[in-house]
C-alpha cells in the first residue's frame, strides 16, 4: 500500500469509528452516505491509528474532515486530537442527536434526514 498523501485535491475527508455497537454502525452508514453524496471522500479511521504516514498526511492537506462517532468514548475525536489535526475537524457525536447504544434500531433512521438535521 502507497503512504503517499492520496488526498488529490479532494477538499473533505470523511472518516467514523464503527466500533462494536449498533451507534457505531449507524456512524459507518453516516459517512458512507455522506460519502456518497460528494460532500466528503471516505477515508480510513484505523489508518490514522495506526500512524500510517501517507494517511495523516492526507488528513492534514484536506480542507476539512469530518470526523464522525456514534458515542460517549469518542474514538474518532481521540484519534484526530492525538495526530493535533483537530483545527479542521468538524465533530459529531450522534450521541448529541439522542442516540445511545443498545437502542438503535438501523432500519428505522433515515440516513438523509439525519444529514439534514445535522448540516453537513
Amino acid at each position: 500500500m502507497s503512504e503517499k498523501c492520496s488526498c488529490g485535491g479532494i477538499g473533505s475527508l470523511v472518516v467514523a469509528c464503527s466500533g462494536g455497537a449498533d451507534v457505531g454502525e449507524l456512524a459507518d452508514k453516516l459517512a458512507r452516505q455522506i460519502a456518497r453524496t460528494g460532500k466528503a471522500k471516505p477515508f480510513c479511521l484505523a489508518g490514522f491509528g495506526g500512524h500510517i504516514s501517507g494517511m495523516i498526511e492526507s488528513a492534514k492537506c484536506a480542507d476539512r474532515i469530518i470526523a464522525i462517532d456514534g458515542c460517549p468514548v469518542a474514538c474518532a475525536k481521540k484519534t484526530m486530537d492525538h495526530l493535533s489535526i483537530e483545527l479542521h475537524v468538524e465533530y459529531i457525536n450522534l450521541k448529541d442527536y439522542g442516540f445511545q447504544k443498545g437502542e438503535v434500531i438501523l432500519n428505522d433512521i433515515d440516513i438523509e434526514q439525519l444529514i439534514k438535521e445535522i448540516g453537513v
